[in-house]
């Protein structure tokens, strides 16, 4: 069973706009798709982001994907909106084939942070207690050799 192709839209917003106002864009190009015959299958915000490059004297944006069935001709109504929106800054739409991909799990990055460094810390000791046997083992058998060698000594 093949899969029907689906449409992915990614879209940055300007940064400095309020959190209300991002989630009326979202709602706005959501009901658009709606009125215009497509189906909305799923609307993620990303969340800020610093950009590769500056746009439009911007170092950072609101990354926002949605995804979406539906004939084609609705792509160009959405896209046209957005090309006239001062808000969006960079849009790009891509049809996509196979299955949906999975909805993405933002973690708290502080804890997620310090338990990347405690994992970090706890390996390198473990690294370093490691290394600290091995050169006790070549220390020992070094003198076992210069016992053999020289037995008088």
């Amino acid at each position: 069973m093949t899969q029907q192709p689906y449409y992915e839209t990614m879209y940055i917003l300007r940064p400095d706009i309020p959190e209300e106002e991002v989630e009326s864009h979202l709602t706005k190009y959501s009901d658009m798709l709606v009125t215009a015959g497509a189906e909305v299958l799923d609307n993620q915000m990303r969340g800020k982001r610093r950009l590769a490059y500056p746009i439009a004297k911007h170092k950072e944006g609101i990354y926002v994907q949605l995804s979406h069935n539906g004939d084609g001709q609705h792509v160009a109504v959405l896209e046209k909106a957005m090309r006239l929106s001062e808000d969006v800054i960079r849009h790009l739409t891509v049809k996509q084939e196979g299955p949906l991909p999975a909805p993405r799990v933002v973690h708290n990055s502080d804890s997620s942070d310090k338990d990347k460094v405690k994992e970090e810390v706890k390996d390198k000791e473990e690294l370093k207690d490691k290394e600290e046997v091995k050169d006790k083992e070549e220390v020992k058998g070094k003198e076992e050799l210069k016992d053999k060698e020289d037995p008088e000594s």
